[in-house]
């Protein structure tokens, strides 16, 4: 049986580790799902708040927090988590990405 995009999302999403951040895209490319970082969004979003997944660490790819209406006040949350855990994030959202970018490790293809 084949893991779903979100459950693959969320495993990946939970090695980022403490003080450190991704890019939807590299999340999305680590997968196997190379151009589908608008997707791993959408699949983070759906998690439930609170969750032991640690979402709050994955960011655009120009090293902000996108600040939108339709968030709902998790891009708020988002930035508290994150300066929490002392990476520095300014008004706009923007980050030091390059400092403190984690890229994971590619996923295995599939066999067969």
């Amino acid at each position: 049986m084949t893991e779903s995009f979100d459950a693959r999302v969320y495993a990946k999403v939970a090695g980022i580790p403490y003080g450190r951040l991704a890019t939807y895209g590299h999340i999305a490319e680590a997968i196997g799902a190379y151009g589908c970082a608008r997707q791993v969004g959408w699949a983070l979003r759906r998690l439930p708040l609170p969750s032991a997944v640690p979402w709050h660490r994955v960011v655009n790819a120009r090293g902000q927090i996108s600040f939108t209406p339709s968030r709902e006040g998790s891009d708020w949350m988002q930035r508290q988590l994150l300066l929490a855990e002392g990476i520095p994030v300014d008004a706009e959202g923007k980050l030091p990405l390059g400092r403190y970018l984690w890229v994971p490790p590619l996923d295995p293809p599939p066999l067969g």
